[in-house]
């Protein structure tokens, strides 16, 4: 017997996001049946609003809900160090230590051979031109393989600049 049309929709949405197979979809489904209908409409409601209202910030790459994210408006953080992540999720990591107190610059990935994905796939161009004022670029991208070489591509791409 099949699921009705309805839970199935349900199910193959819920399968989009990481880490969820059929399996923990079809609990999820279900779990859905037993929330008010006011919940339900909260939660779309907040799905819509984040689809709609987040965008990245035009100067770092971080998330945002307009032009510039709180980081970059923040004038009392250090304008003269920029710590470059792979994704904003890196951001919140960063920000939770309550150490860091420059600006940061998000490049939404990393270079990958396997992946086909090169430096020009990435938020990088833009790095380059926050450099005018900088004095200290720091390259805090993940230990994987591809975090690796994307932190020495942009070294060796940074030694070109007047900056640590």
């Amino acid at each position: 017997m099949d699921y009705p049309d309805s839970f199935e929709e349900l199910v193959d949405c819920f399968k989009m996001l990481p880490g969820i197979g059929k399996k923990a979809a079809e609990r999820l489904a279900y779990h859905m049946l037993n929330v008010d209908v006011i919940d339900v409409q909260r939660f779309s409601k907040a799905l819509l609003d984040f689809k709609s209202n987040i965008t990245y910030c035009k100067k770092c790459g971080h998330i945002c809900e307009d032009d510039l994210c709180d980081i970059c408006k923040d004038t009392s953080r250090d304008q003269q160090t920029i710590c470059v992540v792979e994704s904003p999720k890196d951001v919140f990591a960063m920000e939770k230590l309550k150490e860091y107190k420059g600006l940061y610059h998000v490049t939404h990935g990393t270079m990958s051979i396997m992946d086909g994905k090169t430096i020009d796939d990435l938020n990088v161009a833009s790095l380059f031109d926050r450099l005018d004022n900088v004095k200290e670029v720091i390259l805090a991208t993940n230990p994987t393989r591809e975090g690796e070489t994307t932190a020495l591509f942009l070294a060796k791409l940074l030694s070109k600049y007047d900056v640590n």
